[in-house]
C-alpha cells in the first residue's frame, strides 16, 4: 500500500507510503461481498469508469498533499493522486478500460520531464 497509514493495519503491517492519506483494509468484507460500480471522474471525463472492488480498503482521511479523483455515492474516497503517485480502492486492470491507466503513464511521462 502506499498510504502513509493504515487505520486497522495488523500486527507489524507496514505500508510504503508516499501518499498522505489513511486507509482501511477490506473495508467492504469478504471477496464475497465484492462489487462493481460505474464511477464518476472528473479527471477523465465521460463516460463513468466501471469499478471492480475486491477486498477492496477504502481512502479513510485525504491529507492535504494529496487529491481524491473518484468517491463513492456515500461519499468514501476510492482513487487518490499525490504527484507522481495514484492509488484507487479499486481494480482498474480487470475492465478493459485504460484511462486510468494512461494517467497513470501521462504521470510518468511527466515526472520524467522533470528530471
Amino acid at each position: 500500500m502506499l498510504a502513509d497509514e493504515i487505520v486497522d493495519a495488523i500486527h507489524d503491517q507496514r505500508s510504503i507510503g508516499g501518499l498522505d492519506v489513511s486507509v482501511r483494509r477490506n473495508a467492504f468484507g469478504s471477496q464475497t461481498a465484492s462489487f462493481e460500480v460505474d464511477l464518476d471522474v472528473p479527471a477523465l471525463g465521460d463516460p463513468p469508469v466501471h469499478a471492480v472492488f475486491i477486498r477492496a480498503p477504502v481512502v479513510a482521511s485525504v491529507g492535504p498533499a494529496a487529491s481524491a479523483l473518484a468517491s463513492l455515492d456515500d461519499g468514501r474516497v476510492v482513487a487518490v493522486r499525490q504527484g507522481a503517485l495514484l492509488g484507487t480502492s479499486f481494480h482498474p486492470e480487470v475492465t478493459g478500460d485504460l484511462r486510468f491507466h494512461r494517467l497513470f503513464l501521462d504521470m510518468v511521462e511527466d515526472a520524467g520531464r522533470t528530471l
